[in-house]
C-alpha cells in the first residue's frame, strides 16, 4: 500500500511559450473553409488566435467546414513563469497542449493540400493520395496526442486558471470566443468559452471527416483498389470520435470531482495524469479489511479516502479475485488483502468490471482505444507481471524497493531488492520471499566494505549450499539452514590476516559442533577431532608442524584430563595435560632406546619441565612398531560418522528423486570468487555453469546409468561421471578430496595419521558406491522398472574393490601415500641400503651370494662380452661373472612397471605376471614346464627385487596390502604378496651378511 503525498513542484520547462496556438508560424494556408476576415479580428483586442480566411472550394468544405483556430501575428507577449508549483505545471499543461496542436495543424494543412490537389487533377492523381487513406494511422496519432494534452488541461482544469491569472484580458475576448462557438449562452464563463473553443472545432472536424470518408466510401465499388482503404480510414475516425467521446466524459467527471475534496485531498491526488474511472459515491461500494469513507478508481491507481487519509494502489500491482458471493470481489496487493463490497450483484459487476478493465489498461502501457476494455487481448489481466514496488510496513522488507516478477500481489520469480541501507539482493523469490538462488550484498561499517552471500535461500532465509565472501577476507563455503551456517562447510581466510585459519567440518546453527579440522597458522598446529560450540570439545588428536601429536579429550577448547604426546624422535607421554598442553600431575614417558621414566610432572615460569619419579634404565628395548608406528584416533572417530555431513545431502538429493531444481542447492556449485569486495553491480553476478538446465542433464544422467550397467560398460560410465565436476557424483568426490586434502596434506602429513586416512579412502569408496546405488534406483523408478534389491555385505565389498576404489584411490592418493612414505620411512631406509649393496654384484655372483641353485641360473640368456683384450682366452664361466643386469631381465622390467598405477589390483596383476615370467625363463632353461617351490622362489624373486630397484617398497606393499580386495585373503595374490614382502625383509638384512664376504 502507498500512502499518498503531496504533489512536489515539477521541474523548469527548457523553454516557455504563450498560451496555446492551434497553428504554426510561416505557412499560412486555410484549414477552415467559412470565409471570416482577419480585419475583423483586429479592429478588436488581439485574443491570440484567428481563423483562416484563404479562399476554398466547395469540395473542401466537405471535409472542414467547422472554424479551426491557428495563431494570430498579434498574439499577446508571454507572461513570466508563475512561481507557485500549481502555475508551472499548468504552464507546462498549456506548453504540451501547444506543441500538440502545432503538429495538429500540420496534419490537417497536409491533408487539406492532397484533398486539394486531387480536386485539380482528378484524372491523374488518384484517391490512394489522399493523406486521411495512405496515412490514417499517422493522423489517428497526432490526434490522439492533442486529445490527450487537452483532456489533461481539462482535468486540473488549466484553462479555467489561466484566464483567471489574465482576467482583464480574457474578459475583453468573451464575445470573440462567443462568436466561434454555437449553442453556448453568453451568461457562460470566459474559461468554458475557452474550453469549448478548443474542442468544438475539434469534434466537429472529426465528424465531418468520418462523413466524408463514408461517402468516399459509398461511391467506389467493391472491387475498387482504395476499398479497404477507405473502410479503415472510416473505422479509424470512427473509433477516433467514441474514444474522443470517452476522454472528454472522463476529464470533465475527473474535474468535478476535485470539487468534492477537501484542499489537502486535491494537493495529494490532483495530477494531470488521473482520469476518474468510478467513485463510490455513484456506485457505493464498502471496503474490508480496511476501512474507507469513500472509493475512488482512477485509470491508474485505486485511492481509498479515510478521513484526510490516502491509500494509494498501483493498478499494475493490482491482482483481482471472484469472492463467494455476488456482492463481493477481492483485491490483492503487495501489502494488502482487502474486499469490495457493493449493494447488489450489479453493483459489484460494475466496479469489478472497471477494475479489471483498469489494470489490463495499465498494464499495456497505453489507453485502451477506443474505448477502455474494447476489443483488446486478454480481457483478463495476467497474473504473472513484471514491476517495482517500494514496501511500506514494518518488517525485513520494509524501506525496499523491489523491481521484477510478481504472481498473485507477491514477488514470484526472478527480481532485485534494493534497501536504502544499500543492501542488494538479486534471485529468485517464490511467494514473496526469498527462494532459490540469490545474491546477497551487505554493506559493512568500514567504507566500501560489503559482505556477499551467494547462496540457495528457502521461504526468506538461506538454505542449501551458498558461498559467502566477507569484509574480513574470510570466505565461507558450505551448507546453510535457516539463515546459519549448518552441516559441512569450510570457512578460510587469507594467509594476511591477523590471525589466519581455516576450518573444514560440520557446523551446527552457525557454530562448529561435530568433527572437524582446524588449522592455526600463528601456533603452527592443527586440530583434528569433535567440536562443541565454537570450542575443541570430546576426543581430538593436535598435530605440529615440529612433528608432535598430541591425544586426548578437550572441554571448552582446553585439553583435560590423561592424554598422550608422541614426539619426533618417537618418544611417547602418557598421562595428564595442562590446558596449555605441557605435562602435569602423573604420568610415564618411555623414549626410544627403551629408558622409562614415571612419576610426577610439573612446569613453572622459567623452571622448565621438572619431575619426581623413577627412570628406568633395564627395560627392554620396545617393539620398533608400538611406537613408531603407533596410531592417533582409530577407535575414537568412527569413519562412518566422520564425514556424515557430506554425504547426507547426496542422501537427500537421492531420497527426493534426483530433482534438477535441487542439485545445486544440495550438492553445491562453483563460482570463481575474488577476496576482494568491491561495491560494484558486477559483483552482483554469479557465473555458474548452466543452472537453468538442471533438470534436462539430470535426465540424460539417469538415463547414461541405465545403459551401462554391465561391468565393463559400468565402469567406464563411473570413470566418467567421477571425472565431470557437474555429475553428482563428480561432485560428491571433489569435496571428500577436499575434506581428505584438509586433513592429511601439510600440517597433517604426519606418520601416526596414516590408519584414520586408509581407512577414510576406503570408506568414501563405500559411500560413492552406495551413491551410485542410490542414482541407479532413481533412475529404474523414473522408467518404472523395479528397483533392484540391497546387495549384501560380501556383494557390495566385492562391487566397491573391483570397480568404485580403483576410480577413487587416484584421487587420494598423494597425499595417501606419503602417509605411508613417513610411516615406513626406516624400513625403506635400510631397503635402499640393502639395494645399493647388492647392485655391486655381477649376475652371477649374485645369484650365487642368493643360493639360487645353478642349474636355475639363465646362461643361456646371458651374452659374452666382446670388450677383451686380445689372446684373453678366459673361461666361459669366468666371462660370464663379468656381466650385469641380464639375468632374468624381462621379469626385472615387468616388476618395475608395479610404480606406474595406483591401483592395488593392477599392482598384485603385475607380481602375478612377474612371477610368471620368472617360471618361463626357468622353463626355458630347463627345456620343459617347471613350477618353482617356495625355496627356490624366493631367492630368484630377491634377485628380480634387486634388479629392479623400486623405490619405497615397504610404503607400496602395505598400501597394496590394506587397499586390498578381501577376497583375495589366502588367494594367489596374497601368496606372491606375502613373497615379495619377504624378499622386502630380506633385502634389508642383506647388509649385515655382507660383511662375511670376502673384500672384491
Amino acid at each position: 500500500m502507498i500512502k499518498g503525498v503531496p504533489r512536489q513542484p515539477r521541474k523548469k520547462p527548457p523553454q516557455q511559450a504563450a498560451l496555446p496556438c492551434l497553428s504554426r508560424p510561416g505557412n499560412n494556408r486555410a484549414l477552415s473553409l467559412a470565409p471570416w476576415p482577419c480585419a475583423a479580428l483586429r479592429r478588436q483586442p488581439c485574443c491570440g488566435w484567428r481563423r483562416s480566411s484563404q479562399p476554398h472550394s466547395h469540395a473542401s468544405t466537405a471535409l472542414s467546414s467547422s472554424p479551426f483556430w491557428r495563431p494570430c501575428a498579434c498574439a499577446p507577449a508571454p507572461a513570466p513563469e508563475p512561481s507557485d508549483p500549481w502555475g508551472r505545471e499548468c504552464l507546462q499543461l498549456l506548453q504540451q497542449l501547444h506543441r500538440s496542436s502545432q503538429q495538429l495543424w500540420e496534419v490537417t494543412e497536409e491533408s487539406l493540400h492532397s484533398l486539394q490537389e486531387r480536386l485539380r487533377h482528378p484524372d491523374s492523381i488518384s484517391l490512394e493520395s489522399l493523406l486521411l487513406l495512405h496515412s490514417a494511422d499517422r493522423v489517428l496519432q497526432v490526434h490522439l496526442e492533442y486529445i490527450e494534452s487537452y483532456t489533461s488541461c481539462v482535468a486540473v482544469q488549466a484553462f479555467q486558471k489561466a484566464v483567471k491569472r489574465r482576467s482583464e484580458y480574457w474578459q475583453g475576448q468573451r464575445k470573440a470566443l462567443q462568436q466561434f462557438l454555437s449553442g453556448m449562452s453568453s451568461e457562460g464563463s470566459v474559461g468554458t468559452a475557452l474550453v469549448q473553443a478548443l474542442r468544438q472545432p475539434l469534434t466537429h472536424h472529426v465528424q465531418q471527416c468520418v462523413l466524408l470518408l463514408l461517402s468516399l466510401r459509398d461511391t467506389v465499388g467493391e472491387s475498387h483498389p482504395t476499398r479497404e482503404l477507405l473502410v479503415h480510414a472510416a473505422t479509424v475516425f470512427g473509433n477516433l470520435q467514441s474514444f474522443t467521446r470517452q476522454e472528454l466524459e472522463q476529464a470533465m467527471a475527473t474535474q468535478a470531482l476535485w470539487h468534492t475534496l477537501s484542499s489537502r485531498l486535491r494537493d495529494v491526488l490532483c495530477t494531470p495524469a488521473h482520469r476518474l474511472l468510478q467513485d463510490s459515491q455513484d456506485i457505493p461500494v464498502t471496503v474490508t479489511p480496511l476501512r474507507a469513507e469513500r472509493v475512488l478508481l482512477f485509470d491508474d491507481a485505486l485511492v481509498l479516502l479515510q478521513g484526510h487519509s490516502v491509500h494509494t494502489f498501483d493498478l499494475k500491482l493490482v491482482w483481482v479475485e471472484p469472492g463467494q458471493d455476488g456482492c463481493m470481489f477481492h483485491l490483492l496487493t503487495p501489502e494488502e488483502e482487502f474486499s469490495l463490497c457493493s449493494k447488489d450483484p450489479q453493483g459489484r459487476v460494475a466496479w469489478q468490471r472497471k477494475v479489471t478493465q483498469a489494470v489490463c489498461q495499465t498494464l499495456r502501457g497505453k489507453k485502451d482505444f477506443p474505448v477502455l476494455g474494447a476489443g483488446l487481448e486478454p480481457s483478463e489481466p495476467p497474473t504473472c507481471r513484471c514491476g517495482a514496488y517500494t514496501f511500506r510496513a514494518e518488517g525485513r522488507f520494509s524501506q525496499a524497493t523491489y523491481e521484477g516478477e510478481w504472481y498473485g500481489g507477491r514477488p514470484h520469480g526472478k527480481g532485485t531488492l534494493k534497501w536504502p541501507d544499500g543492501r542488494n539482493h538479486v534471485g529468485d523469490f517464490c511467494q514473496g520471499l526469498e527462494h532459490g538462488f540469490g545474491i546477497r550484498l551487505v554493506p559493512q561499517a568500514s567504507e566500501d566494505k560489503f559482505d556477499c552471500y551467494k547462496c540457495h535461500w528457502r521461504e526468506g532465509s538461506m538454505c542449501g549450499y551458498g558461498i559467502c565472501e566477507y569484509s574480513t577476507s574470510e570466505v565461507y563455503k558450505g551448507y546453510f539452514q535457516e539463515g546459519l551456517r549448518h552441516g559441512f562447510g569450510v570457512l578460510e581466510s587469507t594467509p594476511q590476516t591477523p590471525q589466519p585459519c581455516r576450518y573444514t567440518g560440520h557446523w551446527e546453527r552457525g557454530q562448529r559442533s561435530g568433527y572437524g579440522v582446524q588449522d592455526d597458522g600463528d601456533r603452527g598446529e592443527r586440530y583434528i577431532g569433535m567440536w562443541q560450540a565454537d570450542q575443541r570439545h570430546g576426543p581430538g588428536v593436535v598435530v605440529t608442524q615440529a612433528g608432535v601429536c598430541y591425544q586426548g579429550t578437550f572441554q571448552a577448547d582446553k585439553m583435560v584430563g590423561p592424554g598422550i604426546l608422541l614426539s619426533e624422535d618417537d618418544s611417547l607421554y602418557e598421562g595428564t595435560f595442562a590446558r596449555d598442553l605441557t605435562f602435569v600431575g602423573k604420568g610415564k614417558v618411555t623414549f626410544p632406546n627403551g629408558f622409562t621414566l614415571e612419576g610426577s610432572f610439573g612446569s613453572g615460569a622459567g623452571r622448565g619441565l621438572h619431575t619426581q619419579g623413577v627412570l628406568d634404565t633395564a627395560a627392554l628395548p620396545p617393539d620398533p612398531g608400538s611406537t613408531r608406528k603407533r596410531q592417533l584416533g582409530l577407535g575414537v572417530f568412527p569413519v562412518e560418522s566422520r564425514w556424515q555431513g557430506v554425504y547426507g545431502p547426496f542422501q537427500d538429493f537421492v531420497q527426493a528423486g534426483c530433482p534438477g531444481d535441487l542439485q545445486e542447492a544440495l550438492l553445491g556449485f562453483h563460482v570463481q570468487s575474488s577476496r576482494e569486495l568491491r561495491k560494484s553491480q558486477e559483483y552482483l553476478c554469479c557465473e555458474r555453469t548452466h543452472p537453468e538446465d538442471h533438470a534436462g542433464r539430470m535426465e540424460d544422467i539417469l538415463e547414461e546409468l541405465l545403459q551401462h550397467r554391465a561391468p565393463e560398460a559400468l565402469q567406464q560410465c563411473l570413470r566418467k561421471a567421477l571425472s565431470n565436476s557437474l555429475h553428482p557424483l563428480g561432485k560428491l568426490l571433489r569435496t571428500l578430496m577436499l575434506t581428505f586434502q584438509a586433513t592429511y596434506s601439510g600440517i597433517g602429513a604426519n606418520k601416526h595419521l596414516q590408519g584414520l586416512a586408509q581407512e577414510e579412502v576406503k570408506q568414501h569408496a563405500q559411500e560413492l558406491w552406495a551413491a551410485y546405488r542410490g542414482l541407479l534406483q532413481v533412475a529404474l523408478q523414473c522408467k518404472g522398472q523395479v528397483p533392484e534389491e540391497d546387495q549384501d555385505a560380501e556383494t557390495r565389498d566385492l562391487q566397491v574393490h573391483r570397480l568404485m576404489l580403483p576410480l577413487v584411490l587416484p584421487s587420494f592418493y598423494s597425499e595417501l601415500f606419503t602417509l605411508y612414505l613417513l610411516l615406513h620411512e626406516r624400513e625403506d631406509s635400510l631397503y635402499s641400503q640393502g639395494i645399493a649393496n647388492l647392485s655391486l654384484f655381477p649376475d652371477t655372483k649374485l645369484l650365487e651370494f642368493l643360493d639360487v641353485q645353478k642349474h636355475l641360473w639363465p646362461l643361456k640368456d646371458l651374452t659374452l662380452t666382446t670388450n677383451q683384450p686380445p689372446g684373453d682366452h678366459l673361461p666361459h664361466f669366468t666371462r660370464y661373472s663379468l656381466v650385469r643386469d641380464k639375468c632374468f631381465l624381462s621379469a626385472t622390467e615387468c616388476l618395475q612397471k608395479m610404480i606406474t598405477t595406483v591401483d592395488p589390483r593392477e599392482k598384485l596383476e603385475v607380481l602375478e605376471r612377474t612371477y610368471g615370467e620368472i617360471e618361463a625363463t626357468v622353463s626355458r632353461m630347463l627345456g620343459q614346464e617347471h613350477n618353482l617351490p617356495m625355496d627356490d622362489l624366493l631367492p630368484l624373486l630377491i634377485y628380480v627385487v634387486s634388479r629392479a630397484q623400486i623405490q619405497h617398497l615397504g610404503a607400496e606393499i602395505h598400501l597394496i596390502r590394506d587397499m586390498m580386495a578381501p577376497i583375495h585373503t589366502g588367494g594367489l595374490y596374497d601368496f606372491l604378496l606375502t613373497a615379495l614382502e619377504s624378499c622386502y625383509e630380506h633385502i634389508q638384512k642383506e647388509d649385515m651378511r655382507l660383511h662375511r664376504l670376502p673384500s672384491r
